[in-house]
């Protein structure tokens, strides 16, 4: 299947098991919102991280979220809380979907042990968005295009002191999703089609 509607994607993540990671006492834990909508097609949420100095992810493409908090009972709540904070987006009337596999996160720079959840949910409609001073922008991706590979495409990013390639997706604007996030919509591809072949990685 190449064109997915939102109610397939749905269909077929509720019965996705993720793959978790146990954390330890020195386990950061952070949660993430996969938040999809559909249009004409289903989209796929993303921010802009603003431009900060000393900030591993500053000025990527991400989901909205964050670390959770003593106030946080669980990490969906985690997950939750951020996007509200960040984006103005309410997800207590949502659909939630799913969870998604465990990422090991791996801040440039830094050595802890850490993890992040990701949390699919669905949106009926596109409220007006509060961006806070984390986020710089959002954008829409489109669902099909990504699981497709229509805008897959490489970039080269500096590592010590070479250039080195990365998978990732070109989004309107020409914002480029790697990382982390692109790791994170490869295990929501595979868990909506078992099938899916994950692109190359570049030469």
């Amino acid at each position: 299947m190449s064109e997915h509607s939102l109610a397939a994607i749905s269909e077929r993540l509720i019965e996705h098991k993720p793959d978790l990671i146990r954390p330890t006492q020195r386990t950061r834990q952070a949660a993430v919102a996969v938040v999809l909508h559909e249009c004409a097609q289903p989209e796929v949420l993303f921010i802009k991280r603003a431009t900060v100095a000393g900030d591993p992810w500053s000025g990527h493409m991400a989901f909205p979220g964050g670390h959770k908090d003593d106030t946080d009972d669980n990490l969906v709540e985690a997950a939750m809380r951020e996007t509200k904070e960040e984006i103005g987006l309410d997800l207590t009337n949502s659909r939630f979907i799913s969870a998604l596999s465990h990422q090991r996160a791996a801040p440039r720079g830094k050595t802890v042990d850490m993890l992040v959840a990701p949390y699919v949910f669905a949106i009926d409609s596109i409220p007006n968005l509060d961006l806070n001073h984390e986020v710089d922008e959002v954008v829409w991706g489109s669902f099909n295009a990504m699981y497709s590979g229509a805008n897959h495409d490489v970039e080269y990013r500096p590592v010590a002191a070479s250039q080195v390639p990365f998978n990732g997706y070109r989004l309107a604007q020409q914002h480029f999703v790697w990382g982390l996030t692109y790791r994170a919509l490869q295990t929501l591809f595979k868990a909506v089609d078992p099938n899916y072949q994950v692109p190359a990685e570049p030469a």
